[in-house]
């Protein structure tokens, strides 16, 4: 059983993207709100060993991220994007082989420092929807199993000019265990998934 080809997860993540980055855009554009767009890469480690159930589990791995931002007030915005996860399905401890984990995600955003500033130190709390496809599925044909949770977590942006600026992040995700019910596992509980990245940004 192979993995998503390149182009197939690329195909994947655009559509996820467009529709929501053109209302941002038209959002920020007519409301002259500050809109930034950033792409962040870390590692994706799962407590409790990843244990999902009858000895299967996922192994950690790494987060793409890709985020755009709108920072509607002094202290508060709006942020949401999409993640990559590469991770690996295990039973008993062996290598069943890698698999994605596919999220879209919404964040209110709280800074401790007003717009305009370059240290901006914020919180962050909202929801996510995670497809988690196993070896030789493919989420482009609507495969995979579809669990939602909420995140929370913080981080800190740094403007380095005055159209970038560099970011980290920590996330901590709650969602429902995959592959239960008619996927056949005795899932109960949920996964823990802490997301350490960082990144750069551009912002209009």
């Amino acid at each position: 059983m192979g993995c998503m080809k390149l182009r197939d997860r690329m195909r994947y993540m655009s559509r996820l993207w467009v529709a929501p980055l053109l209302l941002t855009v038209m959002t920020a554009g007519a409301n002259a709100q500050v809109f930034e767009g950033s792409v962040n890469g870390g590692s994706s480690n799962l407590l409790n060993n990843g244990n999902l159930a009858a000895g299967y589990s996922l192994d950690d791995g790494w987060n793409l991220a890709f985020r755009i931002t709108l920072n509607s007030w002094n202290h508060f915005g709006h942020e949401f994007g999409y993640g990559y996860n590469r991770t690996k399905l295990l039973f008993s401890g062996q290598d069943q082989g890698g698999m994605a984990i596919h999220q879209g995600f919404y964040n209110m955003l709280a800074y401790a420092t007003p717009e305009g500033n370059r240290f901006r130190p914020f919180v962050a709390g909202g929801g996510h929807f995670s497809n988690f496809v196993p070896p030789g599925a493919s989420a482009q044909y609507g495969q995979g199993s579809n669990k939602f949770g909420v995140n929370y977590g913080g981080g800190l942006k740094v403007r380095v000019s005055e159209k970038f600026l560099v970011r980290v992040d920590w996330r901590q995700y709650l969602t429902g265990k995959p592959f239960g019910g008619s996927q056949g596992l005795p899932v109960s509980g949920s996964l823990k998934q802490n997301v350490i990245s960082a990144g750069v940004g551009f912002i209009l």
